[in-house]
């Protein structure tokens, strides 16, 4: 089976099977009541690590398969046009405290629990691997491509509706005001008036915006390199 397309499609289920049989459903708090919250930590970070290279060494080994789509100049552009805004968003979101995040709990407490990029989405690196995903599918309609992307899409993007319903029912009430105040979709707090980009700029700070620019620009003149494609295809 090493080197298939059903590979790749089996190391797919494993890595989505890993998060959402595990963090997201009861076999998580008793995991964590049976040997603690920090080897929990470890031991499902270990295996989720597993699983995505396990994904990755099975997509680079894999034919790319039927072309399933092709979009021609619209796809090619894709990630050019959303790239920027997924690296600002996973910058943003791995740089920053989270309350929804591992050991950070306690910050639901925070009288302004909400401060700089969670101020546009309270799931910011979810979102951002979700962009990215979204992207790279446009830009390419091979069946491997769709396998590894589609699969990155669904855990990000499912993954943060599992993240909200988990915290819901770990959290309770403590996370009732922190879930009406940022949103779950980028921006949608925002039109309405719960939240304004002028503090959440202010927030992230310059630096953070000035490292998106370095890393959108390394993506574009290394990714050829790295990768073996261009960026910018057309």
């Amino acid at each position: 089976m090493t080197g298939t397309l059903a590979e790749l499609f089996l190391a797919g289920m494993v890595l989505l099977a890993t998060h959402y049989g595990i963090s997201s459903t009861g076999l998580r708090p008793l995991m964590v009541e049976t040997i603690g919250a920090g080897p929990y930590r470890g031991l499902y970070s270990l295996v989720a690590v597993a699983a995505f290279v396990w994904l990755i060494v099975a997509y680079n080994a894999a034919p790319p398969g039927a072309i399933l789509w092709d979009l021609g100049a619209v796809g090619a552009h894709a990630p050019v046009l959303l790239m920027p805004i997924a690296l600002f968003l996973l910058i943003c979101g791995i740089s920053a405290p989270n309350p929804t995040s591992a050991g950070q709990e306690k910050r639901l407490e925070d009288p302004e629990p909400a401060v700089g990029v969670l101020r546009i989405t309270r799931n910011p690196v979810l979102w951002g691997i979700g962009l990215w995903a979204v992207a790279h599918l446009a830009a390419n309609g091979d069946t491997a491509s769709v396998v590894l992307f589609g699969t990155l899409a669904v855990l990000a993007l499912f993954g943060t509706l599992l993240l909200d319903a988990r915290q819901r029912r770990d959290r309770g009430a403590l996370f009732a005001p922190f879930e009406l105040s940022p949103s779950p979709l980028p921006m949608l707090a925002v039109f309405p008036g719960r939240q304004s980009l002028g503090p959440a700029l202010r927030e992230i700070g310059w630096i953070r915006l000035a490292a998106t620019v370095l890393a959108y620009g390394a993506l574009l003149h290394f990714h050829g390199w790295i990768f073996g494609v261009p960026a910018i295809l057309i």
